[in-house]
């Protein structure tokens, strides 16, 4: 039977754990909403990236002597193995926190490619960073035991410690969301309009989650080919830096790099470099809704940052933001007449029909056919 995330919360609230902070994952969902719900704004940090979390939980428990919750996907852990090996570890600092990570990818159940090797080397790389862990599931009936053991541990010898989460762990958690403005386009239907406007020897990059399923339905729906298409599948927050690899090498192509604002905070340093590179062939699409919607909805930092000005003061030449439909079209007609690098921030609703498949085309050969594709 699935944990209750009230339950589980409540069991870490017992035990003095009152500060949270994390990039939302999808089996951690449930327990993320009912976050949102149970603590403040001051007390529940949603980080840039996962090492980001992990410096924050340390500030917090410098300030406090108390221990902290850092939650991520596992996926996301390499964003975390330096700051938890050069400023946790007991040989460091000795910074003692639980780490809550779902387990993507787990040996033995079916996952999307992008996590398969994350998830069989998982236990290995806690091993090799001397990181005690318990592992609960949704058969785990004394999971209270176990976070009481990574408490105990983390306590008495000042380490992190964690807590290793199995698909299906947690109930589902029902809670009352506001909508985004009924009149804003969704994310489907300003990439039908973006991909029309370019022709086919035109290169895209897209990021991680459901923009490049919906690039990939797309063309499938118009009986287009997926060859000029890299649909980056995992390595979240780096689309903008594979996009810049290829605008540098191939400077005679239009290169559009198709980026969710989620994925832009994470690694938001890209953004100078690609500024300082000034790639004249470069149009850097941000799909912004404002939220984590791939894994859960919970909202990004979006909201709080002028997205054009950030650009301007990276190095970006030009940029525009448009949220009327009707205006997408001579936007992106207007920036193409640009040197680049140019920045386009599209604000769309949050959402995606319920049947969205996934790429048919397995990275390897997708690879391979952009590759070629890239050769003509």
């Amino acid at each position: 039977m699935a944990i209750s995330p009230k339950m589980f919360y409540k069991v870490l609230e017992g035990h003095n754990i009152e500060f949270f902070t994390g990039v939302p994952d999808s089996l951690l969902a449930p327990f993320c909403l009912c976050l949102d719900e149970k603590v403040s704004h001051e007390r529940h940090i949603i980080a840039a990236n996962e090492g980001n979390a992990v410096a924050i939980a340390s500030g917090y428990h410098l300030a406090t002597g108390k221990i902290p919750l850092v939650y991520m996907q596992n996926s996301g852990l390499g964003n975390s193995v330096n700051p938890l090996l050069s400023l946790c570890d007991p040989d460091v600092y000795s910074i003692p926190m639980i780490l809550l990570i779902g387990w993507r990818g787990e040996p033995g159940f079916k996952d999307e490619p992008q996590h398969i090797k994350q998830g069989k080397v998982q236990l290995d790389l806690l091993n090799a960073m001397d990181i005690p862990y318990e592992i609960i599931s949704k058969d785990e009936l004394e999971f209270e035991k176990k976070i009481m053991k990574c408490i105990d541990d983390a306590n008495m010898k000042n380490r992190p410690t964690a807590i290793l989460v199995k698909k299906g762990t947690f109930e589902k958690y029902s809670q009352a969301r506001s909508n985004f403005e009924d009149k804003l386009m969704t994310r489907e239907e300003a990439l039908e309009i973006i991909l029309a406007q370019y022709k086919s020897e035109s290169i895209i990059v897209s990021t991680t989650g459901k923009t490049s399923r919906e690039i990939f339905e797309i063309r499938k729906r118009n009986k287009q080919s997926h060859f000029s298409d890299f649909l980056t599948v995992g390595s979240m927050g780096h689309c903008s830096s594979i996009a810049l690899g290829i605008a540098m090498s191939k400077p005679h192509k239009d290169v559009v790099c198709i980026d969710g604002d989620g994925a832009l905070i994470m690694h938001m340093g890209s953004l100078a470099t690609i500024g300082n590179s000034k790639p004249k062939n470069l149009c850097h699409i941000l799909i912004n809704n404002y939220s984590y919607e791939s894994v859960g909805g919970q909202e990004t930092s979006a909201k709080s940052i002028n997205m054009l000005e950030l650009v301007r003061s990276n190095g970006y030449l030009n940029m525009v933001s448009v949220q009327k439909k009707s205006h997408l079209k001579d936007r992106i007609q207007g920036l193409r007449k640009c040197t680049g690098p140019s920045f386009l921030e599209v604000i769309v609703k949050s959402g995606s029909k319920a049947n969205l498949g996934r790429p048919t085309i397995k990275p390897i050969d997708n690879k391979k056919s952009f590759m070629n594709f890239l050769k003509n």
